[in-house]
């Protein structure tokens, strides 16, 4: 994806649907799910999307699970995952010219 965003055109549209099933094929590529550390290549692929976004000279639209708001995974994969996807959706924030979190199909600005 990466690679994607860096030869968009200049203003054109982007559509990345959705971030957490991204994050889960670099967690599964990693093979971070049995392991009790996030293995360094995620954080490595995760730096390269953001500087892949905040490069990015089209008009990219990330869609993404907020994941800090529900209940606290029970299982050690699942409180991984939601911690990655938390810190990946912070990056990107900050990166970003714009931010909304939809709620019930209500849009609150953020950024």
């Amino acid at each position: 994806m990466p690679s994607l965003l860096r030869a968009a055109e200049p203003g054109a549209p982007l559509l990345v649907d959705d971030l957490a099933t991204w994050l889960t094929g670099v967690l599964d590529d990693a093979r971070a799910w049995e392991r009790t550390d996030v293995p360094a290549v995620v954080g490595e692929r995760v730096a390269a999307l953001v500087d892949a976004v905040g490069s990015c000279r089209g008009r990219a639209v990330l869609v993404s699970a907020e994941v800090g708001l529900g209940v606290v995974p029970s299982t050690r994969a699942g409180r991984m995952f939601r911690d990655e996807l938390g810190a990946l959706n912070a990056a990107l924030a900050a990166v970003c010219d714009e931010v909304l979190l939809l709620v019930a199909g209500l849009a609150l600005r953020l950024k």
